[in-house]
């Protein structure tokens, strides 16, 4: 019996793991990517779309029998399921839609527990409660950060006021704790700003005090003229009025008023020859006199 025919239909059915490139792929194992560069066939792109699928899928699959062909010769891993196998790390290098991101600085406990080498052990978030005898969240609500503000007797401490109300010294230490963390979580946030720009923490607070002090002088109307001044403040920068002698040269005079006359009679105003604002300070302030 010749069962050649039937030996060459199912050796037709599987496609070859063989695959020839004019030009070796570059295969990057880590990433599972495969870079062919090789030119593409444009009779077939531009032929039917049947025709065009067809071989699209063909290049698609020999890609993959490349890809697959390497992996099959990196070091394996045998489990009781499957097969596993060790991928290298990635040498393509894609590029990145945002820049990288810089690194926070150290906050002072971070900086205190890194010297100190604390290490953070990351807590649950549910305890168990034995007196209700159920699981019960650390904080927020139902906490049992909140026990404290539930119980029916305080003991009242022996260096305390006896009539003073426990509860409400409870309230008020939660209070001032949760304010103080909110004074520290500030201090590191404008101590991290000033770390990104390259300034000293206190140099960037004594330039906000500086800034601080320059803004309340506008309270007043001399503009902080005769206030008191206070040791180490900065001098405030300013326009100066600029007057002219009172005794100059014939020349300087005669030219001086030559070119008001020359101004007035093109028209220029260009030139600030009229103060507008004071001429029409000067206009309402003898209108409030005439009413």
């Amino acid at each position: 019996m010749d069962v050649t025919g039937i030996l060459e239909e199912h050796k037709n059915r599987f496609k070859t793991v063989q695959v020839d490139r004019l030009i070796p792929p570059d295969l990057d194992l880590g990433m599972l990517a495969n870079f062919d560069i090789n030119m593409l066939d444009e009779d077939k792109l531009k032929a039917k779309q049947a025709t065009r699928d067809a071989y699209l899928q063909e290049l698609s699959r020999e890609g993959t029998q490349l890809l697959i062909n390497e992996l099959f010769s990196l070091p394996t891993v045998v489990d009781e399921d499957s097969v596993y196998a060790s991928l290298p790390k990635a040498t393509a290098v894609l590029p990145r839609e945002k820049p990288v991101p810089k690194e926070k600085p150290l906050t002072r406990w971070e900086k205190f527990a890194k010297i100190k080498k604390i290490q953070n052990r990351k807590k649950s978030r549910m305890v168990f409660d034995e007196d209700q005898g159920e699981w019960r969240p650390r904080y927020g609500f139902k906490g049992v950060n909140n026990d404290d503000q539930r119980q029916w007797l305080i003991e009242v401490p022996g260096n305390a006021d006896q009539y003073a109300d426990q509860y409400q010294v409870k309230r008020e230490e939660k209070k001032a704790r949760i304010e103080k963390n909110n004074r520290r979580e500030k201090r590191n946030a404008e101590e991290r700003v000033a770390v990104e720009k390259g300034l000293k923490p206190h140099e960037m607070r004594k330039r906000q005090l500086q800034q601080a002090i320059v803004m309340s002088k506008g309270s007043t109307a001399s503009l902080g003229k005769f206030d008191e001044k206070i040791k180490g403040e900065p001098r405030i920068k300013g326009l100066k009025r600029k007057f002219d002698p009172l005794v100059t040269t014939t020349d300087k005079e005669k030219s001086k008023n030559m070119g008001i006359l020359n101004r007035v009679a093109k028209g220029d105003t260009s030139a600030t020859v009229l103060n507008v604002r004071k001429a029409q300070r000067a206009i309402n302030k003898e209108k409030r006199k005439q009413k």
